[in-house]
């Protein structure tokens, strides 16, 4: 296992000079659109960092019976100077070993979140977990610590199954700055979701208000306006790839 000092390190060399010091409130200073930079190499150095943010999957935790793996990003992230970055943790769980939600596995889950938002450029961190309704208390709890150690200058996100903001809305009393709506990889969710779109409703609860997710392989529906659109690419990202996406919202 690559220790997460050595993470750090990888970072130092990868990344283009960040800014060290940015304004406090990163939700309301975030551009239009995030690309999430996934687990694979990237270079973005094509971004406009005053019109594009970049959300970097940082380390991905799997919860296993009493125990936390972790596994950091190892890949390169090549960035224009100034980009705002916001630092990914997505946490999964052992079919095979059911987690026993332990406080151990609680503090090592809230410790290696925390250390992922002192990587250089970062001012926002956001987790990746779909979380059944037996894992929500450990998440739920997960969240409200972090949003107590976490300093003001970093805001914390998630991104949320859109019937977390439909009709199953129990992260409407979380202290978050921002849920994320997936409108992509819908699976039974799908009808639902289209028809509240189509009729012009969106969704029902104001932390989901700000942004959605979509990828450049599926299409979405038409987004409202004024949200701010992450987007997902199960590929490098490129140019062209980058300019496609672009054209499609932009309709």
């Amino acid at each position: 296992m690559v220790s997460l000092l050595k993470f750090v390190f990888l970072f130092d060399l990868l990344f283009v000079p960040q800014l060290l010091s940015q304004p406090k409130g990163l939700i309301a200073k975030l551009p239009d659109i995030i690309l999430w930079a996934w687990e694979r190499p990237e270079d973005l150095r094509f971004i406009d960092p005053q019109k594009v943010a970049v959300a970097f999957l940082a380390n991905s935790i799997e919860l296993t019976k009493g125990e936390v793996r972790v596994r950091p990003r190892l890949q390169h992230l090549l960035l224009p100077y100034g980009t705002l970055l916001i630092a990914v943790t997505r946490i999964s769980t052992s079919d095979l070993a059911t987690p026993l939600f332990s406080d151990h596995q609680r503090n090592k889950t809230l410790a290696y979140i925390l250390d992922s938002s002192r990587l250089p450029g970062v001012r926002g961190i956001q987790i990746d977990f779909d979380a059944k309704v037996s894992e929500r208390p450990f998440y739920h709890d997960l969240l409200n610590r972090l949003h107590r150690e976490l300093p003001d200058s970093i805001s914390l996100t998630i991104t949320a199954l859109a019937s977390w903001c439909l009709y199953d809305t129990w992260i409407d009393s979380l202290p978050l700055d921002d849920a994320v709506p997936m409108l992509f990889r819908l699976g039974p969710d799908r009808k639902e979701v289209l028809r509240q779109f189509q009729s012009g409703k969106g969704f029902t609860i104001a932390v989901c208000q700000q942004s959605v997710g979509i990828s450049i392989d599926e299409q979405a529906p038409v987004i409202p306006r004024n949200r701010r659109v992450y987007i997902f690419n199960p590929e490098s990202w490129s140019v062209d790839s980058f300019r496609s996406i672009l054209r499609r919202i932009n309709r």
